[in-house]
């Protein structure tokens, strides 16, 4: 018998307070847990947006961190994608373009979800998505 057990996807970031713009101060996620170190310096966090929850994690402590990321691991990012159940799709769209964010207005997905998606700054994918009215 499989125990019943949530999923806390965990993102390897660049620069946590670039991701902690992105995260908290743009999408509104709230930091729940960390590795103790002050806000947004932190190497782990655990953040929460409407009861799913998300670790980031910075790919390099801070002595060996590159200048710059890492082309390649960026590039192999857009492979990760993850989906937020959203069920106002077009109020995420409005709340993303009032803070700045160049982002296509949400499509309808050809298996009917309604579906809006954002690229963060490490290069993961977004969706926020809903079952789509129903075509009279």
């Amino acid at each position: 018998m499989i125990v019943t057990c949530d999923m806390v996807p965990l993102l390897a970031v660049f620069d946590m307070p670039t991701a902690m713009r992105s995260y908290c101060g743009v999408l509104g996620c709230q930091t729940v847990r960390s590795d103790g170190k002050p806000t947004p310096e932190f190497d782990w966090g655990m953040l929460s947006l409407n009861g799913a929850e998300l670790m980031l994690n910075t790919a390099y402590e801070a002595p060996a961190r590159p200048p710059q990321p890492e082309r390649t691991r960026i590039a192999a990012h857009k492979d990760i994608s993850l989906y937020f159940g959203c069920p106002d799709v077009d109020g995420v769209y409005d709340h993303l373009r009032a803070r700045g964010v160049d982002v296509n207005a949400p499509r309808v997905a050809w298996y009917g979800m309604k579906q809006l998606y954002v690229t963060d700054p490490d290069g993961y994918v977004l969706c926020f998505q809903w079952m789509a009215e129903p075509r009279p």
